[in-house]
């Protein structure tokens, strides 16, 4: 578990399905998220199940994101991922409408991070955002990321942004 001023991040768990199935399958989060695409019952038991497996083997997966006061809740997750099934991780999230707009985003999502940073010792951590996902870009500039490149997505263009572990040094 992870916690920032406002939020307790727990690692999904089957408990969250119906809750996860309703937060992914809003027209407004899903747009920049899954490809668009609409989520099946089954592809969320995936996903969870895959976080769990990720948990247990790598450290890692996703989070669900929850009130600090009322730890039953769920308004969004945040995590992390292998990019591409590569070596570097993805930090990604998502956020019930109501709840945009206050820095929640920006708050999980730095925790992710230092979390990756600390406890993962990983060297660096990337975003992928959606061209056009400006609220994605701006997370990730308030995390220190910076653009390092642009890849062809399935919805158009797939902006990059990195962020290096300030504690490494390519020198040591």
């Amino acid at each position: 578990m992870l916690t920032t001023a406002r939020m307790l991040l727990t690692p999904l768990c089957a408990d969250d399905r119906s809750r996860l199935l309703a937060l992914w399958r809003t027209p407004a989060v899903r747009e920049f998220l899954f490809d668009g695409q609409t989520l099946s019952e089954t592809q969320v038991a995936e996903i969870i199940t895959g976080s769990e497996e990720d948990f247990a083997t790598a450290q890692f997966g996703m989070w669900a994101l929850r009130d600090a006061t009322d730890p039953e809740s769920l308004f969004g997750t945040a995590g992390l991922r292998r990019l591409d099934d590569g070596p570097e991780l993805e930090v990604v999230y998502s956020l019930a409408p109501q709840h945009w707009g206050r820095g929640l985003a920006s708050e999980a999502a730095q925790a992710v991070v230092a979390y990756a940073f600390g406890t993962l010792h990983a060297d660096r951590v990337l975003a992928e955002v959606d061209e056009g996902n400006f609220a994605s870009a701006a997370v990730a500039r308030r995390l220190g990321m910076r653009p390092i490149g642009t890849v062809p997505g399935v919805l158009g263009p797939m902006h990059h942004y990195a962020i290096d572990n300030p504690g490494c040094s390519p020198f040591e």
